[in-house]
């Protein structure tokens, strides 16, 4: 049995907490909330560490040091962090969810997330390249996956 399903968030063990991520980017990118509705809005608008072809970032390591507003996600933070889509599967473990059928941790590789859509790959700007952010507002990261 898998070990999302045997044990407790916080018995994951550093190296299981990381590959949970699933590599989709939806995190990196910049989410804009209404003042007034409190509504949450997600754009095509990456973290300037983000690599738009791969999904991934450039500076794993270093991201906290290169953007310090950036979120750490953790077994105690996953509660709190809202905003994070549907398809994450830390807020999906944690929701008492099983990880949808193209994860990497199920299908060995990216590919099946790619080709279900799920990826920032190839749908996004780097935010420095971005002059108005509220043109640049979009529905795809709020797809469910499952």
């Amino acid at each position: 049995m898998s070990f999302w399903k045997q044990k407790e968030l916080s018995q994951f063990s550093h190296e299981e907490w990381e590959s949970l991520c699933d590599g989709c980017g939806k995190c990196c990118l910049n989410k804009l909330i209404d003042d007034e509705t409190e509504q949450l809005y997600y754009t095509n608008a990456a973290c300037k560490l983000l690599n738009t072809a791969s999904g991934g970032c450039q500076k794993y390591a270093q991201r906290f040091i290169e953007v310090p507003e950036c979120t750490r996600i953790t077994p105690e933070n996953i509660a709190e962090l809202t905003w994070l889509p549907d398809s994450c599967a830390y807020r999906r473990i944690f929701q008492g969810r099983d990880l949808p059928s193209w994860h990497p941790l199920l299908t060995g590789s990216k590919t099946a997330m790619i080709q279900a859509g799920m990826s920032v790959s190839g749908k996004v700007v780097c935010e420095t390249k971005v002059i108005d952010v509220e043109d640049h507002i979009v529905l795809w990261p709020l797809q469910d996956c499952e």
